[in-house]
């Protein structure tokens, strides 16, 4: 009989269907020497050894991924709790104690009982809660690679602003030194009148300008290795380096289609989760209009003493079924199917954002992939040629062609052109990084096998026994 109840069980609620996604056919800006490296460790393109260990060291101790990890051990502890539901739950319990009513004098009693219960999971409540646990969970864990791409990225992207910053820096001093030499050659060509305070003044000037510029620089570089120190998991302190930005290595552009981007991005993977989730747990709200059915079962002993515990007289049991149906709940179930549905419409909606948004990010980093290297190659021509204009400008002013006002402007101009050529390099390699987080891929996979690791098995249910 309990066979055929359990057989003609059903489970209630909707079947998780993927929901179709209109993809785009292809990226509208494609590189033509795009490769398929999205599922390399894309950072060892830089040649960098030190972001290399930078990168390592973040996975290993960051803090962000090593929460992210401790979240999928708490999800797999709520997922064995909801699914040990769908099985008998048993106990015991002993007891002993001593009761008078007068006259008659006090009885000492010693009991000892073994009780199980079940509830049969003829509608698939359980069932239901369990698919959305096991839902949370997997969406714990693509939660953590997605910290794990986030992380990478920040580490990368951080390391080459600061070589970036290193490099602005590098100018200013060298600039500085050289507006220092001009300014005691016209102070001393001043003192012997060869040169008014006009031009001294100027020179003056120009000196005090580009020295302002390096105390934020100097700041910008120290907050920046700190903000880098946070990512690596540790106290504030220097970052080393041993590479300028000139010399970091051109990672190459991945390729792929729109559509591998929804098998690539862990945050696409988690809102589907998310998704599957919310969708079981309408069902297990439904559930909740038909009756819920259990066994229960008591088997013990009874006695007052020790030496008549287990003797036949002192046996007890019991057993029986039970059945609890809602009649009247004032609208209470209704309340939270509809809250159910709701939330599952919330989270179909985020998932079809995720995916609207991870097209958008591939395109955004495709076309700064492109365009990021036509301004640094216009910002090379721009820096030559305000080399010639510096060299021509002084040339003129040595033979008397020309006042310092033209020198200043040129040296003014190529001071900027310099400042502005390591800013356009440093975006060539933002947006090769972006392009690496947009698309996700393999490489996120091996990065999060080398990150802090969740204290469990996840290809393992959790232990039905102790």
């Amino acid at each position: 009989m309990l066979t055929g109840i359990l057989a003609a069980g059903c489970t209630v609620g909707p079947d998780y269907a993927r929901p179709d996604v209109e993809a785009p056919e292809k990226y509208r800006f494609l590189d033509t020497q795009a490769n398929e490296l999205a599922n390399t460790q894309w950072w060892q393109q830089f040649q960098d050894p030190v972001l290399d260990e930078l990168i390592r060291v973040a996975l290993s101790d960051n803090f962000d991924v090593r929460i992210a990890a401790a979240r999928v051990e708490e999800l797999y502890g709520n997922y064995g709790v909801t699914r040990s539901g769908k099985f008998p739950q048993v106990g015991a319990e002993a007891a002993v104690g001593s009761s008078r009513t007068p006259p008659d004098p006090s009885i000492d009693t010693i009991r000892i009982d073994a009780f199980a219960s079940w509830e049969i999971d003829l509608f698939g409540r359980l069932r239901r809660l369990t698919e959305a646990s096991r839902a949370d969970l997997l969406a714990s864990e693509e939660g953590r690679r997605f910290a794990v791409l986030t992380l990478v990225s920040a580490v990368a992207s951080t390391y080459i602003t600061l070589l970036g910053v290193d490099a602005q820096l590098d100018i200013a001093r060298r600039t500085l030194v050289s507006r220092e030499k001009a300014m005691n050659i016209f102070i001393a060509r001043n003192r012997r009148g060869a040169t008014s305070e006009f031009e001294l003044s100027q020179s003056r000037s120009e000196y005090a300008v580009t020295k302002a510029t390096i105390p934020p620089l100097e700041q910008a570089q120290v907050q920046i290795e700190n903000t880098l120190a946070l990512l690596l998991g540790r106290n504030p302190g220097p970052i080393p380096r041993t590479k300028k930005i000139g010399e970091l290595g051109l990672p190459v552009v991945p390729a792929g289609l729109p559509s591998e981007i929804l098998e690539r991005r862990p945050d696409i993977k988690q809102a589907e989760f998310n998704l599957i989730a919310a969708n079981a747990r309408i069902g297990a709200a439904k559930a909740q209009y038909y009756p819920s059915i259990s066994l229960t079962g008591l088997y013990g002993t009874l006695s007052t003493s020790l030496d008549g515990l287990f003797k036949k007289p002192a046996e007890l049991y019991s057993y029986g079924a039970g059945a609890v149906a809602p009649i009247f709940t004032g609208g209470a179930i209704a309340g939270q199917v509809k809250a159910s549905e709701a939330r599952q419409q919330q989270s179909l909606l985020a998932y079809q954002r995720s995916i609207r948004a991870a097209f958008s990010d591939v395109e955004n980093a495709l076309i700064a992939s492109v365009k990021t290297r036509e301004a640094l190659a216009a910002q090379q021509e721009r820096v030559d040629a305000m080399r010639e204009y510096a060299r021509l400008a002084n040339l003129r002013y040595d033979n008397g062609y020309s006042g310092y006002i033209e020198v200043l402007d040129a040296e003014r101009g190529l001071f900027a052109a310099e400042l502005d050529y390591t800013v356009a390099k440093g975006n060539t390699y933002f947006a090769l990084v972006d392009i690496y987080k947009s698309m996700g891929g393999g490489w996120v996979v091996d990065a999060a096998a080398l990150s802090a690791q969740p204290r469990v098995d996840l290809t393992q249910e959790p232990k039905v026994f102790p």
